[in-house]
Order: structure tokens, then sequence, then C-alpha cells
């Protein structure tokens, strides 16, 4: 038997935004249009997730939530990630920025069907009610202007998953 010699590969390490390593002072709650909650908690966002998405558990919820936090954080970039990570409580600014970026940005059905694969057991039918019940509480959480930045940098059909309506400009 010969040995086989394997090409190494070397990956950059990459310094990602943290609520403790982004740059600039922090925002202040509510100074965007749409007022978040003022001081809210990890705690505070399961319970909004659960109530939205009709958990009947804090720890389905709690996966829930981290599940799709942590696909959405590859997909925003730029500042808009850096602001989402700043308007986020902690644990979730965490799950966002920890994520590699996207290299190519996905539809919203394919965002779903990430999150399906992600998910034990989860259907496309079930991982878009987890999508929409984690993304519908954020515009309440981290404002309306920073969601809206967020959708113009995303494929169209993600307003859908956020909880607005999602209309295209008349031809």
């Amino acid at each position: 038997m010969t040995a086989t010699t394997v090409p190494t590969v070397t990956v950059p390490r990459v310094a990602l935004p943290t609520p403790t390593t982004l740059s600039g002072p922090r925002k202040p709650y509510g100074t965007d249009a749409g007022a978040h909650t003022p001081g809210s908690t990890w705690t505070d966002l399961i319970d909004k997730v659960q109530e939205a998405g009709r958990y009947p558990t804090r720890p389905e919820a709690e996966r829930v939530t981290r599940t799709v936090l942590s696909a959405l954080g590859a997909h925003v970039v730029g500042d808009e990630r850096v602001d989402l990570a700043r308007a986020l409580p902690e644990e979730a600014a965490k799950l966002v920025a920890a994520q590699i970026p996207a290299t190519r940005p996905r539809t919203a059905p394919e965002f779903v069907e990430s999150v399906a694969a992600r998910t034990e057991g989860a259907t496309p039918a079930t991982a878009r009610w987890d999508v929409s019940s984690v993304l519908s509480v954020l515009p309440k959480l981290v404002g309306d202007d920073l969601v809206t930045r967020i959708l113009t940098q995303l494929p169209p059909g993600y307003a859908l998953l956020f909880g607005r309506a999602d209309l295209a400009p008349a031809p």
C-alpha cells in the first residue's frame, strides 16, 4: 500500500464583528424608526418567538431562534450586519456575527430550505413557519429602518418572511 499525500488548505482567520468588538458607539435602543423594544434580552426575544410561533416550550422556541438567526447571519453583510448585531441581544448578536458570509445570496425559498435542512424532521412548511416566527419579531426588536435596509440587500421574497407585504414595482 502506498501513501497518498493530500494537499492542505489554509483558511485565513477572519475576525467577525461581535457586540464587544464592533467599532463605534452602540446605538441606544429606540433610535430607529419603528422604535424597538428598549433593553431587550435573549429571554425577551425567545418569549416573543415562542408567542409568535405558538411553540409549546421555551427550548423549542430557543432552538428555532438559534437556527434561523444563524442562517440569517450568513446572508446579511456589511453595515447592515454590524447594525443588526448591535441591535440584537448579545446572545443573538453572536449567532449572527459568527457566520461566514454566503458566497451567493439565496432566494427566500432557498433560505427556508436551508433552515429545513438544519432542523431535524422539518418540512418546507414547518421551516417557513419557523423562519417567519423568528424574522417577524425582528422589526419591533431592531427597528423598521434596519429591517428595510436588510431587505434591500436580500433577494426578493424575504419581506413576507419578516411579516411585511412583498410589493413589487409595477412594470
